[in-house]
């Protein structure tokens, strides 16, 4: 018993008086420095090698427990590597490359004579100003021409051209066309409009310059008044620029137009002379569903009679862009050379109806040899030589406001009060002035800022 007490009492002395490293072997199996204490757990997630410095690994990379690894390189000496594919070379190889080569060839050739055709093609042409207004005179008229006519100008249209400015006037520097409503007891009674007994009538058509009521058979005059003026006494061009730079108007069954028609009628009359229309729109808001002031179309009209126009062939409409032709002015344009004629909107990059003079315009009209009557059509414009006949003569601009019409302009529906076939059309119109009249009340007008004009002034004029 003597003995073993000492031996104890030996070990715990000598355990009590050793101090041990923190880090030592025996700190981390009995970190309460007992015998009494079990030893803690090792940690399954430590890693089993401790955390050092690379640079303390020295030069040899060697890690205790670790395989070691080694990056060689060196060069590879000429006839080391042996490559058989070179020993025996197919003569066909040699296309692999000669094919693409020649494709190189051709096709910058190909695009280098395309380039070349283009602007060859292309006439350069010096303009010479014909009119620049700016209506800050007023209403030169010696430039413009006032239209005095109750016809409906071969479409229909219901309104009566007038001289008066009530219709057409300048206020704050813009050019003014406004529709107006017909005086009232021009309708509610028997009456007639004869712009013959004054002379003031444009036309030498009677029908277009006589309009009556009759309360019988409903037939009414001219059931809104308007204006329509155009510079055939003091500007045309052949072949040259034109820029209109106006704010269309809104309301519904407006119509504004800003066109052109030949001076004389040198192929013969309506469509074989020719139209260019520059810009038509339509009053009706965006959800018209034929397209309302948020569009605009171009067209030229050219064929043998009215039966075969082929404007369809050169017609194309553009959408603003986030807005309406009636929010604010715009400027709409034409270019017309012997070899293409394009409209565009604010500036030439953006261009509506583009056409080619590259083909006699008969020949591209694919016209029938007759009429529905059988009669024979006659090719008018061939015998010039030139692909753009009929528009190779002088045109003069017109800029109007119609309102209405039968001609399918606006397409019969469940919005429109009347329709194209009924023979009390504008009456018809009239008795719905309840319904589109309050949309006039706001912009219902074209204002038109400047107009310019210029010619081809370099010698080329006669082409």
């Amino acid at each position: 018993m003597e003995n073993h007490s000492q031996f104890r009492g030996s070990a715990v002395s000598t355990t009590a008086n050793t101090p041990m490293r923190p880090g030592t072997p025996e700190s981390r199996s009995n970190p309460f420095s007992d015998d009494i204490s079990p030893a803690p757990r090792a940690n399954p997630f430590s890693s089993p090698f401790p955390s050092r410095p690379a640079s303390s690994f020295g030069s040899s990379s060697a890690v205790r427990g670790l395989p070691s690894r080694y990056f060689h390189s060196r060069r590879v000496r000429k006839g080391e590597v042996e490559q058989p594919w070179r020993e025996k070379k197919d003569p066909k190889e040699k296309w692999v490359t000669i094919i693409p080569l020649i494709g190189l060839a051709l096709g910058f050739g190909i695009a280098g004579f395309l380039i070349y055709d283009g602007l060859s093609s292309v006439v350069h042409h010096k303009y010479c100003p014909v009119l620049d207004e700016d209506f800050s005179g007023g209403l030169n008229s010696a430039i413009w021409t006032k239209e005095a006519e109750v016809g409906g100008y071969g479409n229909g249209q219901f309104e009566q051209t007038t001289l008066t400015d009530e219709n057409v006037f300048v206020q704050n520097g813009k050019l003014i066309i406004k529709p107006t409503l017909q005086d009232a007891t021009l309708i509610d009674q028997n009456s007639v409009i004869n712009l013959t007994s004054d002379g003031t009538c444009s036309s030498d058509i009677l029908t277009n310059c006589v309009s009556v009521t009759n309360l019988t058979t409903h037939e009414i005059v001219n059931p809104v008044k308007s204006g329509r003026i155009n510079t055939k006494a003091g500007a045309t061009i052949k072949y040259g620029r034109v820029e209109v730079t106006a704010k269309l108007p809104s309301g519904d069954w407006l119509w504004p137009a800003i066109w052109m028609l030949p001076v004389n009628d040198t192929y013969g009359p309506w469509p074989l002379s020719g139209e260019i229309d520059i810009a038509e729109s339509r009053g009706n808001n965006h959800t018209y569903p034929q397209g309302g002031n948020n569009i605009v179309s171009s067209a030229l009209h050219w064929g043998p009679d009215p039966a075969n126009d082929a404007w369809w062939r050169t017609n194309v409409k553009r959408s603003a862009l986030h807005t309406t032709y009636v929010k604010t002015s715009h400027t709409f344009g034409l270019e017309w050379s012997q070899k293409y004629l394009f409209t565009y909107i604010n500036n030439n990059l953006l261009q509506v109806l583009y056409t080619n003079f590259n083909q006699p315009l008969w020949e591209r009209g694919g016209f029938p040899l007759s009429d529905s009557n059988g009669t024979r059509l006659q090719d008018a414009w061939s015998v010039t030589g030139r692909d753009q006949t009929p528009f190779d003569q002088e045109f003069y601009l017109i800029l109007n406001v119609a309102v209405g019409g039968t001609n399918g302009w606006f397409e019969d529906s469940s919005q429109k009060p009347w329709t194209d076939t009924s023979l009390t059309a504008r009456y018809d119109f009239w008795n719905a002035q309840k319904q589109w009249y309050p949309t006039w009340a706001e912009g219902g007008q074209m204002e038109v800022s400047s107009v310019k004009m210029w010619k081809q002034c370099d010698g080329n004029e006669d082409l």
